[in-house]
């Protein structure tokens, strides 16, 4: 257990680092915490501008135990933050579709995603046009869809849950921008700051998103983390919300009810799509050329869509196999990781959290075994590929 002296530092205090910062707390951590964040507005954060949804739908059983965590203490929310918490949580399926020549395969992983505790159909194109009315089934070949455990929520209004309730329970937030974490032999030491300020402390979390590989590029092997820009687009259309689900086509494309509206995205080829480091500006031309087509082709209602704005956000990518990074340093024994959830970050961000600080306090993880998701198939270049990548 930890004692009084001890002191956590935590570079990025959005999602990541604010439930790691309260699992510490809530589950016993005497020491000082420190999350340190450099815009606390959090106007640019992954958090803020992704499109906060969850799903069961994965090809790695650890993945698919990381949401159903989540998707537990998002239906529960009121029992973990008080009866006035809210993150207009609507639990509604993820509808993927998949071509014929994918059947098997997608068959294949309905079935291991119910044997790890999901609650998913597999649907063939009949049963997915009675459902879904408005579908073009046309050229698919089974189309999957949560029935449980699976949505959206208001991921700003999770941020600010749990970053009050870390501030409640003593955690201390520090406007700055962590430059480097300092390690010295096999230990971190604490981090140095941008203005050269030194923050000591015994235990360090890079919780810092698309930045990530930066703060620990002294450390080797290099994080495979990257910045990648995903555009997002509200629109309006002739087409009811009530019973939409989050719809992510073969194509790449996905969509899902938004207020009065819809949001929307597609991620652009991969010969246009570099770091993105710094780069927030909407990409618009993908709307035009390659989201609405693939949109219109699926549900021809939304032929006469309207944007009615966009924003680009960063998707903090994992080049080596878009799975997240999580816990210590194999050689490094308290310097942790939170990063490269491609993707699938703030659905993730509780159980990543308490199993940082299950780690710390007990040297283990007790709720959910997260080992696989470790740093030593990083410095090993063993690849754990999720494939329901979108």
């Amino acid at each position: 257990m930890s004692t009084d002296k001890e002191r956590v530092l935590i570079a990025g205090g959005a999602i990541m680092g604010s439930f790691a910062a309260y699992y510490l707390r809530r589950l016993g951590f005497e020491g000082d915490i420190t999350v340190i964040e450099a815009d606390p507005t959090y106007v640019r954060s992954s958090t803020a501008l992704s499109a906060a949804s969850i799903r069961t739908q994965f090809g790695c059983p650890i993945n698919i135990h990381m949401s159903l965590f989540g998707a537990d203490l998002f239906r529960n929310i009121t029992k973990e933050f008080g009866p006035d918490a809210d993150i207009g949580f609507v639990e509604r399926g993820y509808l993927i579709i998949g071509s014929e020549a994918q059947k098997a395969a997608r068959s294949a992983g309905v079935a291991m995603q119910n044997a790890e505790g999901a609650q998913v159909a597999a649907l063939n194109p009949d049963m997915a046009q009675k459902q879904f009315p408005w579908l073009n089934v046309s050229d698919i070949g089974i189309a999957t869809y949560g029935l449980a455990n699976e949505g959206w929520f208001d991921a700003w209004s999770l941020l600010q849950l749990v970053r009050s309730a870390a501030r409640r329970l003593g955690v201390t937030y520090v406007t700055g921008r962590v430059d480097a974490v300092m390690v010295h032999g096999a230990r971190a030491t604490g981090v140095r700051m941008d203005d050269g300020t030194v923050l000591p402390g015994q235990w360090c979390i890079n919780a810092t998103g698309a930045t990530a590989a930066h703060i620990v590029r002294d450390v080797l092997p290099p994080l495979p983390v990257e910045p990648r820009k995903r555009t997002a687009f509200s629109i309006k259309a002739p087409l009811a919300a009530d019973n939409f689900p989050m719809l992510f086509d073969d194509s790449g494309a996905w969509i899902r009810p938004e207020g009065q509206g819809f949001i929307a995205g597609i991620a652009p080829d991969t010969a246009a799509d570099p770091d993105a480091t710094g780069d927030f500006e909407p990409s618009y031309d993908l709307l035009e050329d390659i989201l609405w087509p693939a949109l219109a082709h699926r549900v021809p209602a939304l032929e006469n869509l309207r944007m009615e704005r966009a924003w680009a956000g960063h998707y903090e990518v994992n080049t080596l196999d878009h799975n997240a990074i999580i816990g210590p340093h194999d050689a490094i024994g308290n310097l942790f990781f939170m990063n490269g959830f491609s993707g699938h970050g703030v659905m993730h961000a509780p159980a990543a959290g308490r199993g940082i600080a299950e780690c710390i306090l007990w040297g283990k993880y007790q709720t959910l075994d997260l080992s696989p998701l470790g740093m030593k198939r990083i410095r090993s270049g063993t690849a754990l590929h999720e494939t329901v990548v979108y």
